[in-house]
């Protein structure tokens, strides 16, 4: 049987290793194509394609199965849930991996693209442009097609000519950003805050005016400290929680 091929990431000696891997191979894993297999190689070879001990892997494996990703079955192997529940709470400790399986896994819609001036709080991250290219994204829950959130993406013109659509539609901006275009990502800024379902949003999440809504702001800085990208993601407060966990070594 074929096994499931996760990608490649460069590990961080800062952060956990076991927490780095999982959060890797859960993007992938939430990210996959449908008709992708649900088996994984087994620990050693994913020890092996991430540079990692076998413990340092199963740890990471452990995380996946306690949240449902996957499940493991003794001398048969591990396999993908394809019915695991998506939009469960993400730990965020600095990885653009956390990121990327935070956006990930959920159908997408495209509901328009095009280009913006830059005025008002964009001007603060494209100081050196006029206008910027707007993508704007609905997703929803694959299982039941409930929407979960819709997002609003602002990045540099220079990056949207090198941008596919159906990409878009298939991974967040963050990993089209660095694994498609190719864009070396230094940092993620990330702002939470609690707001109300404005009547776009509310009609969007298909909730009543008014209801809680999680407003997340992330800002994508390339290594010259410019930013890539200004995402402005607003989710179903019913939905959605976020943990962050500071490392104080």
């Amino acid at each position: 049987m074929t096994a499931f091929a996760p990608d490649s990431i460069v590990l961080n000696r800062k952060l956990p290793l076991w927490y780095q891997v999982s959060q890797s191979l859960r993007a992938s894993i939430l990210g996959r194509t449908p008709d992708a297999p649900l088996r994984l190689p087994t620990e050693e070879q994913l020890a092996g394609h991430y540079g990692v001990s076998v413990l340092t892997m199963r740890q990471a494996l452990k995380e996946l199965e306690d949240e449902g990703l996957i499940t493991r079955h003794r001398r048969r192997g591990t396999f993908i849930e394809p019915s695991a529940r998506r939009g469960s709470p993400v730990r965020l400790l600095g990885s653009v991996d956390a990121i990327v399986a935070q956006q990930s896994g959920m159908s997408t819609q495209l509901l328009a693209h095009g280009t913006a001036p830059v005025s008002g709080e964009l001007a603060e991250h494209f100081p050196d442009l006029t206008e910027v290219a707007t993508y704007h994204r609905l997703r929803s829950d694959e299982k039941t097609g409930e929407p979960t959130n819709h997002a609003h993406n602002f990045i540099r013109p220079e990056l949207a000519e090198r941008v596919d659509l159906d990409d878009l539609a298939r991974w967040p901006m963050t990993k089209v950003l660095r694994d498609v275009v190719g864009v070396s990502i230094s940092r993620i800024t990330d702002t939470v805050e609690a707001t109300l379902a404005d009547p776009e949003t509310a009609r969007l999440l298909e909730v009543p005016l008014l209801s809680p809504i999680l407003h997340y702001t992330g800002i994508t800085y390339d290594k010259d400290g410019r930013a890539l990208d200004v995402a402005r993601i607003h989710y179903r407060g019913d939905r959605f929680s976020f943990t962050v966990t500071l490392d104080a070594t």
